[in-house]
């Protein structure tokens, strides 16, 4: 009982602590900042290590985001050998490579050594080549190796996001050696939920998960109650992959094996909800034409990473402009043409926006491939032409009554529809073309989207003007 009072006193005083940290909207308290930047102003280094004891790696990421980039180097320097490294995968890129950038080669060759393996390789992959290989050769022989073999698979595959820390046993010991060896062994991971059987040349045979390990007498050998593992994993899949087998066969852990099928390391759903996350934000940073790019970014990084599509953007635009160009005769005869064509090209553009954000999800998500398209693309089209004829009929009454003028409003009518339809069509074949030819949708079908309802709005809207009003 003392020993389980001692335990509730200590969850009670980390929640008080947690409690201390955040405000109610999630952040950061400024009254901790204010006390931990006193703290380093004044080099109070006890302070500071009782402050940072108990918190959390995410806890203590948060905190180091939240401080001014001279006291981030401050922090790490006074809490030197306490500060946890494991801290740093938590933080942007930008913030975690100034860190890092600003430390000795000895002191992160001495940080790594107590990450786990996949915390090791996340700090270690963003640093030049050769303070990698420095790093490197001042750690021991097996770790070195283990962490050379991580970083020499492409990045964003399963053999970068791996942990190479896993438990591996062969088919012929019993339960009973196999639960005395987990008890014993003081270099097995912290955590862990299955046990991979191995060959003698550790190729995978099969896993136990641990519950089953629980209920299974202890002279009954390993190869009679073990699976075999249907869902191992290729150290060279996409990430992005390996999550997906994750999603679909609610997988907590799968091993990963080389091109050889044998065992190199393990993939947790921890480092999986990552890669989830990380994978969603790159879609969304996409489609939005501004790239790979955090918030602690530099003015001219930003600047520079956004410039590139806002060109094509410019581009397009000009493409946009030279059509209602054609119809300039006409425009200048009937004024209220210039009035209502940012609601045709306005409709359009976020009728294709809607379509093409639901096909760049389905297709990362695999919802959407070729054996289902045909359907999606007539059911959009319906989407598209139901939602034309209803805006149709509310801005051709509105059109109408606003210049007394009911040709006007048959007119705009009539165009809403055109755009509607085809900007629905476009919204799922535009991406749908680029993924077939290779090409990230998320990347490049926003703007090809947007000219294409523009292009088509102004066309269809001038071009019946023209027409039925007589212009030439």
């Amino acid at each position: 009982m003392e020993g389980q009072d001692e335990r509730m006193t200590g969850a009670r005083a980390a929640d008080e602590h947690h409690a201390d940290i955040y405000g109610e909207d999630g952040a950061v308290l400024s009254s901790f900042l204010a006390q931990i930047g006193a703290a380093i102003a004044d080099r109070d280094t006890l302070t500071l290590k009782r402050e940072v004891d108990d918190l959390h790696q995410s806890e203590l990421g948060d905190l180091i985001e939240a401080l001014h980039p001279e006291q981030r180097r401050a922090l790490v320097e006074l809490l030197g050998a306490d500060f946890d490294f494991s801290a740093l995968t938590e933080v942007d890129e930008a913030i975690r490579m100034d860190i890092v950038d600003n430390l000795p080669n000895a002191q992160i060759a001495q940080a790594v050594q107590e990450l786990d393996s996949d915390d090791a390789v996340y700090i270690l992959e963003d640093l030049e080549p050769e303070d990698q290989d420095e790093i490197l050769s001042q750690l021991p022989f097996t770790e070195r190796i283990r962490l050379r073999r991580s970083l020499d698979y492409p990045e964003e595959t399963a053999g970068r996001r791996m942990q190479t820390e896993f438990v591996a046993v062969p088919p012929f010991w019993t339960i009973g050696q196999t639960i005395d060896y987990m008890r014993e062994d003081k270099n097995l991971p912290e955590r862990f939920s299955q046990i991979f059987v191995i060959d003698p040349s550790f190729k995978l045979l099969g896993a136990i998960d641990l519950d089953q390990i629980l209920r299974t007498k202890r002279a009954v050998k390993v190869e009679e109650v073990m699976h075999e593992t249907r869902h191992a994993i290729p150290a060279t899949m996409d990430q992005e992959e390996a999550a997906r087998e994750f999603e679909q066969y609610d997988l907590l852990s799968a091993a990963v094996v080389d091109e050889n099928e044998r065992l190199v390391g393990v993939l947790t759903i921890d480092d999986v909800v990552d890669v989830i996350q990380q994978e969603a934000e790159e879609d969304l940073l996409r489609m939005g034409g501004v790239g790979d790019e955090e918030l602690s970014d530099s003015i001219l990084a930003t600047s520079r990473s956004r410039v590139p599509w806002l060109l094509v953007n410019l581009l397009t635009a000009f493409l946009a402009a030279s059509v209602i160009g054609l119809f300039d005769h006409t425009i200048e005869r009937i004024v209220a043409l210039a009035v209502l064509m940012p609601i045709v090209a306005g409709m359009g553009g976020n009728a294709g926006s809607q379509t093409m954000t639901v096909t760049v999800r389905a297709l990362a998500t695999r919802d959407l491939d070729i054996y289902n398209a045909g359907r999606i693309i007539r059911r959009e089209m319906g989407v598209g032409f139901i939602n034309g004829l209803v805006f149709a009929i509310l801005i051709g009454i509105v059109a109408a009554a606003w210049f007394r003028d009911p040709n006007l409003g048959g007119i705009i009518a009539a165009a809403m529809i055109i755009n509607m339809f085809v900007a629905a069509l476009a919204g799922i074949l535009i991406p749908l073309l680029l993924d077939r030819f290779k090409v990230d949708p998320a990347v490049a079908s926003a703007v090809f989207v947007t000219t294409v309802t523009d292009v088509v709005g102004f066309f269809a809207f001038l071009g019946l003007a023209s027409w039925w009003f007589g212009v030439r």
